[in-house]
């Protein structure tokens, strides 16, 4: 597993569909070996679905987390867990994927 690191830029793997539906985020795998099972559907909530439109490959994790602090209220410690959380198990799962900072 790589290590996450907040100067790294993230990005969805190819090889994965995301798609919005009643609100909510829906992550396909196009691959075997994408999540827990290949037909699996992972799901985000909202504060999910925040981070995984901020990781676009265009910003670095620190940078994700001062934009998220910019929009959202919730304390700084509370975002950065949240997003350290969720990108350290988006790439465990390859479902996101490293990159170098553009």
């Amino acid at each position: 597993m790589t290590a996450i690191a907040w100067e790294t830029c993230y990005c969805p793997s190819t090889n994965v569909v995301a798609r919005e539906i009643d609100g909510e985020m829906v992550i396909v795998p196009l691959t075997g070996g994408i999540g827990d099972l290949s037909d699996d559907l992972f799901t985000l909530n909202d504060t999910g679905k925040a981070i995984w439109m901020a990781c676009d490959g265009t910003a670095t994790l620190a940078q994700v987390v001062e934009h998220l602090c910019a929009v959202y209220a919730a304390p700084r410690e509370v975002i950065e867990r949240d997003v350290w959380g969720l990108v350290e198990e988006l790439c465990a799962r390859d479902i996101l994927m490293a990159q170098s900072a553009q």
